[in-house]
């Protein structure tokens, strides 16, 4: 199997091991990167890391992804709750989209329970801490060997 995951950060995932370690954990996002790299390299795959705060680089590189990912893992941060745009991108994009969060946004405030990205997503990983990162390079091997 060959191909090259989309792992894609929004806003201040930057900021892991540094933002609310209470929530969030200790690790770093080069951690998660690094994590995710190997995992998807024991399944034959890459990965793209890239992370933004801004949610038009998020959309282009979702643009990007339509012709050149197998897949996309994205933890939208808070863009989760706000956005159409992201949404939209994803609706384009033809292949499997994972959304991970690292808390479980399902105990925490009302807002965080509502996902535009949901709607989309082939699946949801949420609650797991950044382990939900490698989970989801699981499931996209899962699924990218199958429509082989």
């Amino acid at each position: 199997m060959t191909g090259t995951i989309y792992l894609l950060n929004g806003p201040n995932l930057n900021l892991l091991g540094k933002r609310q370690p209470e929530i969030y954990g200790s690790e770093t996002l080069g951690d998660v990167e690094a994590a995710a790299s190997a995992r998807a390299e024991s399944h034959g795959l890459a990965t793209r890391a890239l992370q933004s705060n801004a949610e038009h680089q998020l959309i282009d590189w979702i643009h990007e992804a339509r012709d050149t990912a197998v897949a996309i893992v994205i933890n939208p941060g808070a863009y989760s709750h706000t956005s159409v745009a992201i949404l939209d991108a994803l609706n384009a994009y033809e292949g499997p989209v994972i959304e991970v969060h690292i808390s479980n946004v399902h105990k925490r405030e009302e807002f965080r329970r509502h996902s535009y990205v949901s709607l989309r997503a082939d699946g949801v990983i949420a609650g797991c801490g950044t382990q939900g990162y490698l989970l989801a390079i699981d499931r996209v091997a899962s699924l990218v060997k199958s429509s082989i």
